[in-house]
């Protein structure tokens, strides 16, 4: 193909994905406070609507690596170019993939005529090995008895290369961010034409939903008769007794992870209810599970939710439907006071134990000191947001956990 101009847009990193075009768009904005802070991201060059390459960003152990995926004029990815930083400015080819694929079906059964692989060392010491007429799913045994430590025996169909080079051949300038020009050059690999000067014109992939959004929280501790994923439930509320949080900082947390951070939302000090919404199936298979569980600070209903962040994390690099949370490993979750700590005999003897069969727990302190309010997750391990309901003044109204059992909850008829 010969272009003259580009066409740029931005998205989430496809893997191993086939596909040619991001799966998840994200704006510019986005995928530049990415590319700052080293966290991962995508660039997809296209030209007449047709990809021509896609290049993979992230930062790992002090280091910048671009994975440059190029594109054939059928618009197989039949080549990946992994390129990181060898001195200030400059990138390095250390690592190349490159498949030779002459029918539809062999490229989508991951199937092929030629493999082909490149090393680069620092010093310019080039190892080529070719393997023909194989299988990506022979690539993966393969791998799999290595990693067992077990021998392996070379395919026969294969040939290997080794020779020297300048290590200047396989350089490039590390580029600023915008700066995809970097990149034309790969192009010609796949026989693409670039123009002596090429254009780059950033597109809009369309609107961006943003980061996960506090939706049906009002109905998971509305009682009363829901439609969800898992058939018919009822959603019951239980009191689940008074949160005393006198240092004013209330966090919630996996216990056995109380030393890790985790989000801790400012509070006027007192003594707070808490409530736990429990959702009873009528497929009894699933069982009663906890849906959320929440702090009321306040009677007057939040005018808005705002997602529950450690000052570390910033909302605006999230993607689409993306969040930050708690992370739970031991099946289960609390609300306490900043300043309370659980010991071995108190997680092991009376969380564990005490919450088998039931849905809250209380630990307590002696007055005024704090106590904590204990509940199973609905779902035993993963990661929660947790959501602040704001009033119209900005005040804290309440503080919920959602174990996320549920899209946005319908009435049953």
């Amino acid at each position: 193909m010969i272009f003259d101009s580009l066409d740029v847009s931005y998205g989430e990193p496809w893997g191993s994905a086939l596909g040619a075009t991001h799966p998840q768009p994200i704006s510019r904005a986005l995928a530049a406070r990415r590319h700052a802070d080293g966290d991962r991201y995508a660039v997809l060059l296209a030209a007449r609507e047709r990809p021509l390459a896609m290049v993979d960003y992230y930062q790992y152990e002090g280091k910048e690596w671009w994975n440059v995926h190029l594109f054939d004029d059928r618009s197989y990815r039949t080549q990946i170019i992994y390129l990181e930083s060898h001195s200030e400015g400059v990138l390095r080819v250390w690592f190349i993939n490159r498949w030779q694929f002459s029918s539809e079906q062999q490229y989508f059964s991951h199937e092929w005529d030629v493999y082909e692989t490149t090393k680069v060392s620092t010093d310019g010491l080039v190892e080529i090995r070719s393997e023909f007429d194989g299988s990506e799913q022979a690539l993966v045994e393969r791998r799999g008895t290595r990693e067992r430590g077990q021998p392996i025996d070379e395919p026969e169909n294969s040939t290997v290369q080794l020779f020297s080079a300048p290590i200047e051949d396989f350089l490039s300038p590390a580029p600023e961010f915008g700066d995809w020009q970097v990149f034309v050059r790969f192009l010609a690999q796949q026989g693409h034409e670039p123009a002596p000067a090429v254009t780059l014109n950033e597109i809009s992939t369309g609107e961006r939903q943003g980061p996960l959004r506090a939706t049906g929280i009002e109905q998971l501790f509305t009682p009363g008769r829901r439609d969800t994923p898992h058939g018919p439930a009822v959603v019951e509320l239980i009191d689940a007794g008074l949160l005393r949080i006198p240092s004013g900082r209330l966090v919630a947390v996996d216990p056995g992870s109380i030393d890790e951070a985790s989000p801790t939302i400012g509070v006027p000090p007192g003594e707070y209810p808490v409530t736990v919404s429990v959702m009873r199936f009528a497929d009894t298979m699933c069982g009663p599970r906890v849906a959320a569980a929440r702090v009321t600070l306040l009677d007057t209903p939040p005018n808005e939710w705002e997602m529950g962040i450690r000052p570390d994390e910033d909302p605006g690099l999230l993607g689409d439907g993306e969040f930050y949370g708690v992370g739970v490993e031991t099946g289960m979750a609390v609300f306490l006071d900043e300043t309370r700590t659980v010991d071995e005999d108190e997680f092991d003897d009376e969380l564990i134990e005490r919450l088998y069969d039931r849905f809250t727990v209380e630990l307590i302190g002696a007055e005024p000191e704090p106590n904590l309010i204990a509940f199973p997750a609905g779902r035993p391990d993963g990661t929660f947001p947790v959501w602040i309901g704001r009033t119209e003044s900005g005040q804290v109204s309440c503080v919920v956990i959602d174990f996320q059992l549920h899209p946005p909850l319908r009435e049953s008829e």
